[in-house]
């Protein structure tokens, strides 16, 4: 079953073909991203993980799960 899916800055809930049908996803509104957009250039979000250089790298054919 798909587990509904809401707006992650004002909790708004989405229709089940929200992905394919708003250029917005995954917020509602252009507001919203707008929003989310301001909070990053803020610093407000930071991944907290450190990163290590492996990270970084491409996947490879095998990692990725292409055959071909």
């Amino acid at each position: 079953m798909i587990s509904p899916c809401s707006c992650p800055i004002c909790g708004r809930p989405l229709s089940p073909s929200a992905a394919a049908d708003s250029p917005v996803f995954p917020f509602c509104s252009p507001r919203c991203k707008q929003i989310d957009l301001y909070r990053w250039t803020e610093g407000k979000y930071a991944i907290t993980e450190p990163l290590k250089p492996e990270d970084f790298a491409a996947p490879t054919d095998e990692e990725s799960g292409d055959e071909g």
